[in-house]
C-alpha cells in the first residue's frame, strides 16, 4: 500500500465519519494523520527529484508568483505587465521554467514570476509540482489566475496550495505549544473555544506529543491546530485574477463578479484593467517610504527605501547590510511612528510611511 493509498483511505474515512461531539476527537486525529501523510508525500516527492528546485533569486521590493492552470494566460500577463519576452502559445505547458520580470510602479520594483502551470496533485509532486510549490513558498504574494470560462479552476488551485502547506489570505493562529517532560496535555485558553481537551490531545498524539502546555488565544478549528503543530505552514497574501474577459459576454462577467467580488477582472491579451491590477497589488502590500538620514547630515528625500507595511527598524537594517542587525546600537526616528522628533528606538520599532530614520551601529 503506497502513501497515496494511505492518504485516500484516511480521506474516505473522514468523509464517512459523521461529525458530532462524540466523534470530534476521532476526526481530529484523522485530520492530523492526513496532514502528516501529505507532508511525508511531499518530502518523498522532493527526494525523488533530487531535492532540486528552480533557481530563482528574489529581487526588488516584493516577489509575486502567478499561479494557474496551463494555458490560462500567465505568460501573456507577465509580458503585458513587465515587457518580459516569455514564450506564449495556445497549448499546455508552454512555460517549462520560471520566467522572471520586473514592474516599476509608484516608486517600487516588483518582481513577477511565471511558473509552470499547476495541475491536480501538484502538492505531492505531480507535474513538477514540488519545484513550483517551492518557488511559491518563497514569494511574498500569489496571483491566482483563472480562465473566465473555467471558474472551477480557482477551488482546485487553492486546494493544491492548501495541501502544500500554503495558507492564503489568513494569519497564523494565536496558539503556543510548550512541550514538557510530564503532566500530559494541559490546555489553557484566554477565550471561549470550540476544541475540547480530548480533541487537542488526539491531534498532538499523532505527532508523538504527549506532554505539553497548550495556550490558545483565539477560537480555532482543528485544522488550524494541526497547522500550529506541524510548524511548516506559509501564510501569503493572494489576489484572484480572472483573465480573458474580452472573450466573455456580459452575463458571464456578471457571474464571475457575483462569485468572486474581490477578484480583478482582466484581459492580458487585450490590455484590459491591468492598471487596476497593478494598483491592487500595490495596495495589498501597503508599501511605505522610509527616508534615510546619515548622522549629522540632512535626510535623503530623493530616493526613499521602499518597505512593506508593518516593517520595523530591523527590516531597514537588513536592507542596508546584513551586519547592521548584529552591530545595531540604536536608531532615531522622525515622523508618524515617533513619539517625538528624533526618538531613540530599538530594532522592533514599527515604522510608518514617510518616516525619517538614522541607524547607529557599533564600529
Amino acid at each position: 500500500m503506497t502513501i497515496v493509498d494511505d492518504i485516500q483511505s484516511v480521506e474516505e474515512e473522514i468523509k464517512k465519519t459523521p461529525y458530532n461531539k462524540a466523534t470530534s476527537h476521532h476526526i481530529g486525529k484523522l485530520k492530523a494523520k492526513l496532514a502528516r501523510l501529505k507532508d511525508e508525500a511531499q518530502k518523498r516527492a522532493s527526494s525523488k527529484s533530487g531535492g532540486e528546485g528552480y533557481g530563482v533569486k528574489k529581487s526588488g521590493d516584493a516577489t509575486i508568483v502567478m499561479v494557474g492552470f496551463p494555458s490560462v494566460g500567465k505568460s501573456t500577463l507577465l509580458n503585458a505587465l513587465t515587457g518580459t519576452e516569455s514564450e506564449v502559445a495556445a497549448y499546455d505547458f508552454t512555460t517549462l521554467d520560471v520566467i522572471p520580470g520586473t514592474l516599476e510602479y509608484r516608486g517600487t520594483k516588483m518582481q513577477f514570476l511565471d511558473v509552470p502551470g499547476l495541475v491536480r496533485g501538484a502538492a505531492i509532486g505531480r507535474g513538477r509540482g514540488r519545484e513550483v510549490i517551492s518557488v511559491i513558498r518563497n514569494s511574498d504574494m500569489v496571483l491566482v489566475v483563472v480562465d473566465v470560462f473555467r471558474l472551477e479552476q480557482y477551488d482546485v488551485l487553492v486546494k493544491e496550495l492548501y495541501d502544500a502547506g500554503i495558507r492564503i489570505n489568513s494569519t497564523p493562529p494565536r496558539v503556543v505549544i510548550h512541550k514538557s517532560d510530564k503532566d500530559g496535555i494541559i490546555l489553557n485558553s484566554t477565550v471561549d473555544i470550540s476544541l475540547d481537551r480530548k480533541t487537542v490531545q488526539s491531534v498532538l498524539s499523532e505527532y508523538k506529543i504527549h506532554n505539553a502546555n497548550v495556550i490558545i488565544r483565539e477560537n480555532i478549528t482543528v485544522d488550524e491546530l494541526i497547522d500550529v503543530v506541524t510548524g511548516n505552514r506559509r501564510y501569503l497574501r493572494a489576489v484572484a485574477v480572472i483573465n480573458k474577459i474580452d472573450l466573455a459576454d456580459e452575463r458571464t462577467i456578471e457571474e464571475c463578479r457575483a462569485r468572486f467580488p474581490d477578484a480583478v477582472m482582466i484581459s492580458a491579451d487585450a490590455d484590459v484593467n491591468l492598471d487596476s491590477l497593478n494598483e491592487r497589488i500595490y495596495e495589498e502590500f501597503g508599501f511605505i517610504r522610509i527616508y534615510m538620514k546619515p548622522q549629522g547630515q540632512p535626510p535623503d528625500m530623493d530616493e526613499p527605501m521602499i518597505l512593506k507595511g508593518s516593517s520595523t527598524v530591523a527590516d531597514v537594517c537588513s536592507a542596508i547590510h546584513r551586519d547592521f542587525v548584529s552591530k545595531f546600537r540604536y536608531a532615531q526616528v522622525w515622523g508618524k511612528s515617533a513619539k517625538h522628533a528624533g526618538q531613540h528606538v530599538g530594532l522592533m520599532h514599527t515604522l510608518a510611511d514617510s518616516d525619517i530614520v538614522t541607524v547607529v551601529v557599533r564600529k
